[in-house]
């Protein structure tokens, strides 16, 4: 008996160690943050730069090994590629990586589901569900990321279309004033601020301004976008007032969040049943009845028993 919760507490801890190290590798956000940490209170030398740099290469090529040993179809491919660009994820490797995790979850789950003794229950159903899980977890990860990356992007949208009005109405071109906006909005919001940079990099590069709209658009998938990316193709398209019609959208903008804000304020009461129901009104029901259910007990009992 000791030897199984010995082996299971070692396979459980490996298991935690090796999702967290891929967790820390898989965010270069998290990653940069820490490397600027430890300079401030260790300084690397070269050598252990480059060592670092050599196991992480190591690592990003075995997670991609591992991801090619399961097949893809295309129209997958697109699917699960699309929500990484949405997700903030461009490169090539991230796609194969994700793929690996769908590889190495289901068998860290069936391992530990093996070593803890769970399959005993029933074997086939629990050892599928592990599989199972293992399997769909990266992909409702994948999806939590980018509704939390819309969600950002989405906050930042208003204060990047007053910045925008006020460039244009001083004077600035569109393009000059996506790339100040850019700048201007970097460190409150940084997902909004590489997204118009994005942009500007592929008009740069020979791209119309209408494709580097639309692409701006498809990459993160935010409707308010959408309107905006429209907007500004039919204004450049029939030459019309670019800052009244930005002033427009963005006070249409704002109405809609205020009428989100009143949603989410309406739902409030409806949510809260629940919990009133299951866990508040049974405690208070104890308290406030509890004593005259005792009390009633002692006087109706001893009637009975004569």
């Amino acid at each position: 008996m000791n030897s199984i919760w010995t082996t299971s507490t070692i396979v459980f801890t490996a298991t935690i160690a090796i999702v967290a190290t891929l967790f820390v590798a898989f965010f270069p956000t998290m990653g940069k943050t820490g490397e600027r940490l430890e300079k401030i209170l260790r300084p690397f030398t070269k050598e252990e730069v480059r060592f670092r740099r050599r196991q992480q290469d190591r690592l990003e090529r075995t997670m991609m090994g591992l991801g090619k040993l399961l097949p893809a179809t295309s129209k997958e491919m697109t699917h699960t590629q699309r929500l990484m660009v949405r997700a903030g994820y461009r490169s090539q490797e991230s796609f194969w990586i994700m793929r690996s995790f769908k590889l190495l979850l289901p068998a860290g789950l069936v391992i530990l589901v093996w070593f803890t003794g769970a399959y005993t229950v029933n074997p086939f159903f629990v050892i599928g569900m592990a599989l199972l899980v293992g399997f769909l977890l990266p992909e409702f990860w994948l999806t939590w990321r980018v509704r939390v990356r819309q969600r950002r992007i989405l906050l930042g949208l208003a204060d990047a279309l007053d910045l925008l009005v006020i460039c244009v109405e001083a004077g600035l071109g569109l393009d000059q004033s996506l790339t100040r906006v850019a700048q201007e909005i970097h460190i409150a919001h940084p997902g909004l601020s590489e997204e118009l940079q994005l942009v500007n990099l592929e008009m740069r590069v020979g791209k119309s301004r209408s494709e580097a709209l639309r692409g701006l658009a498809v990459r993160t998938g935010v409707e308010d976008i959408k309107g905006l990316t429209a907007m500004l193709i039919q204004t450049d398209r029939f030459g019309t007032n670019l800052a009244q019609a930005l002033r427009v959208h963005s006070e249409n903008l704002r109405v809609k969040r205020r009428q989100r804000a009143e949603e989410i304020a309406a739902r409030a009461t409806v949510k809260m049943v629940p919990p009133l129901v299951f866990f508040i009104f049974p405690a208070l029901f104890v308290v406030l009845l509890g004593p005259a259910v005792l009390i009633l007990i002692r006087q109706v009992f001893p009637i009975l028993g004569r």
